[in-house]
């Protein structure tokens, strides 16, 4: 018989549960030094990534961008060693995830409030139509559907952070996330600059103008670089347009979500395959979003912590990004052709002009 009271609460000798509890520190250490290298090198590309924007002529440029665009270079210069792609993928799925919850935090549903129902309604429609008429002309101009949705992504609601949102339900390559992102981050950049000049043309007043901005100029700190050139009104409606724009990203997974779910469930009538796993019905981060709005809509955070999340949530998109950058092929790239860039510019043309529509018909 064993005897008790030399045993511990996991029922088992002192001498086993000591090998178990080495066992499991021996494995957490082993996790830790595969991830270490390349968690540590995206981190350092990301740090070099907002260093650079203090130059002026990268100044308007995402750090997230510029992430990539070191990633990749380092990439196709030297391939990335092996040792390195166990952290390059942790960033790329675990710390993206938790950035995108992160991003809740930014939003309030008070915000959304101040737009009136007619802005919301504008927002909505913008967003809805875009992406639709982005996957019905790539399908004319012969693009692939997984690069189409996330080039529509990005283009109908918020850049870099709602391609890289979406390719969790779409599943692209890391070549697709690398061209959809550089698409909205280019044409996103081109209206940054045009927009401002447009206003009296277009005899638009600073609340309208905001409006504008906010439903249909691709990231964040372009919107507010654009809006606030026509004033602190329109600065403040683009803003409050663009965040409440940005929180329309998780209807838009969940609708992705769903809809390939539709697809490849009509596709076949066949029983999954034995061990298979079904994915989550709502994607994780997805309601980690909602709940993080929710919490940021009911408790007032503190100035100063909101500010340090702020930093956290576009560092940790910046790493993500930075890791991206890394698996990513040029060649690849190249063999894609013209095609996705234009539907690209196509996609933000649309947004540009059927938004405009809206306002000058409905608000």
């Amino acid at each position: 018989m064993l005897d008790t009271r030399y045993t511990n609460d996991l029922g088992k000798p002192p001498e086993a549960a000591s090998k178990i509890k080495s066992s499991a520190f021996k494995s957490w250490a082993d996790r830790t030094a595969a991830l270490a290298p390349g968690l540590i090198a995206a981190s350092l590309i990301a740090v070099l990534a907002g260093g650079l924007r203090a130059f002026p002529l990268l100044s308007v440029i995402s750090p997230m961008m510029l992430a990539m665009l070191i990633g990749m270079t380092l990439n196709n210069v030297a391939s990335q060693p092996s040792w390195m792609k166990g952290g390059a993928l942790f960033c790329q799925r675990r710390l993206l995830r938790l950035a995108i919850v992160l991003l809740g935090l930014q939003l309030t549903f008070a915000e959304v409030v101040t737009l009136g129902a007619m802005g919301v309604v504008i927002l909505a429609a913008a967003l809805a139509c875009t992406f639709i008429f982005t996957v019905h002309a790539a399908r004319f101009l012969r693009v692939e559907e997984k690069l189409a949705k996330l080039i529509a992504a990005g283009t109908s609601v918020c850049g870099a952070s709602a391609v890289v949102a979406a390719n969790a339900v779409v599943g692209g390559k890391e070549e697709d996330v690398t061209y959809a992102v550089a698409c909205v981050t280019i044409f996103g950049t081109i209206a940054m600059f045009l927009f401002p000049f447009l206003p009296a043309l277009l005899h638009l007043d600073a609340r309208e103008f905001g409006l504008w901005t906010g439903s249909s100029v691709h990231e964040v700190a372009q919107v507010v670089a654009a809006s606030f050139q026509q004033g602190q009104v329109a600065g403040e409606m683009g803003t409050i347009a663009k965040l409440s724009r940005v929180m329309m990203l998780a209807p838009l997974v969940l609708a992705m979500d769903l809809l390939s779910r539709r697809d490849a469930g009509s596709g076949a009538d066949q029983e999954p395959a034995e061990g298979s796993t079904r994915a989550p019905a709502v994607p994780w981060f997805v309601l980690g979003f909602i709940a993080a709005t929710f919490i940021n809509s009911i408790i007032t955070i503190p100035v100063g912590m909101k500010s340090n999340l702020m930093w956290l949530t576009t560092f940790l998109l910046t790493v993500a990004l930075g890791a991206m950058g890394m698996h990513t092929d040029l060649a690849k790239l190249r063999r894609r052709g013209f095609r996705p860039a234009l539907l690209g510019a196509l996609a933000s043309l649309f947004i540009g002009v059927f938004s405009l529509l809206c306002i000058k018909l409905l608000y």
